[in-house]
């Protein structure tokens, strides 16, 4: 580890959630701390159990879903509970990770060196279209120039974890699936997900080839339930803590997710992920470490990416999504797993359903 000078400094993090745009904040967490900050960050109760397993970070727990959906008085009551939290400690960083202004009434008291939010009019606090998020959090958050930068920001795994609570595997290779998500406190947004039917049609595959099938998700995910019940899955939806998700994707050969916060737990393991994509560029969001493969949809498509970071376009029909077949998911799987088996390097990158070259992306 880093030798830490002293005496510390002190940043403070505003970031709620959701827990993929918090994964993809933690290494520039990490890198504050590493140049002498203690790391207070303010998050909801949902992300406080992950971030909890990094004992660098001192977490802030907000009552976000009184802040977010309460009545005045609810709002109030959680926004003067978090000011008595944070309002007399001097800060060094105040950093709140919103772009919507209305996020600055939660740091209204506080008296910081540097104080920033996300900003569409300013480049230095924008995160720039096409390059990763976490890369982009580093940038703003050490104040980085904008320059030239050949090596992207791998993901910060937490520095203990509980063990999978799972038994011993039941097939020849265990995959975990994520048939739900794309859900937080404030929205649904449907269109990231692949049909549930394709994920169906994959597990019978996998299934017949005397593979184990592990669904992944958190209670809202239930309603996919039925679509499994004809088939023998193990059923995890529901029943895992944030830090345990971690722990049975290390139990895994491979995950497969579409762009939901599972993909970025599943990140957090070294286990080969490939994730789905359609509206949203998998460019930005794949997690930068090796056997990562984000298997991008819509080719062709006018309105490929449709995501502007706050909504989607008014798509009924999300046909980039569709594009991608059971059958191309399954070439690209067996193409991952055959690599490691041999172990083969196999730097992070963008696939498409054309079975073309992949992108060309630096090894991490």
């Amino acid at each position: 580890m880093t030798p830490r000078p002293t005496p510390p400094k002190r940043a403070l993090i505003v970031k709620f959630g959701a827990i993929g745009d918090v994964i993809m904040a933690v290494p520039a967490a990490r890198a504050l701390y590493e140049q002498g900050f203690d790391i207070d960050w303010v998050c909801g109760r949902a992300v406080s159990s992950l971030l909890n397993h990094y004992p660098w970070i001192n977490t802030i727990v907000a009552d976000d879903k009184a802040i977010l959906l309460g009545s005045v008085w609810e709002r109030a009551a959680a926004i003067l509970g978090l000011w008595r939290m944070v309002a007399l400690v001097p800060y060094d960083l105040c950093a709140t990770l919103y772009y919507n202004r209305a996020y600055r009434i939660l740091t209204l008291p506080i008296r910081a060196r540097r104080k920033l939010m996300l900003s569409r009019k300013s480049r230095q606090f924008e995160l720039l279209p096409g390059r990763h998020h976490t890369d982009e959090f580093v940038r703003i958050l050490l104040d980085q120039p904008d320059g030239y930068r050949d090596v992207s920001t791998a993901p910060v795994r937490p520095d203990d974890l509980p063990p999978a609570p799972l038994p011993a595997r039941t097939g020849l290779k265990r995959i975990g699936l994520v048939p739900g998500g794309a859900s937080n406190l404030q929205r649904q947004q449907i269109l990231r997900r692949w049909p549930v039917e394709s994920y169906v049609q994959l597990a019978q595959r996998l299934l017949d080839r005397g593979w184990e099938i592990v669904l992944l998700g958190g209670p809202e995910d239930e309603w996919v339930r039925p679509y499994f019940a004809h088939i023998s899955v193990t059923d995890a939806i529901g029943k895992l803590s944030l830090p345990e998700v971690v722990s049975v994707c290390d139990t895994c050969d491979l995950v497969i997710s579409h762009d939901t916060g599972p993909l970025h737990m599943a990140g957090l393991s070294a286990t080969p992920l490939l994730g789905i994509f359609g509206p949203t560029d998998p460019a930005t969001r794949i997690p930068r470490r090796p056997y990562s493969v984000g298997l991008w949809g819509g080719q062709g498509f006018a309105c490929r990416p449709c995501y502007d970071g706050t909504d989607f376009a008014p798509c009924e029909f999300n046909g980039c999504m569709h594009q991608i077949t059971v059958e191309r998911a399954i070439r690209e799987l067996d193409r991952m797993l055959d690599e490691r088996s041999q172990g083969l390097e196999s730097p992070w990158r963008v696939v498409f359903p054309d079975d073309g070259p992949p992108s060309a992306m630096r090894v991490l």
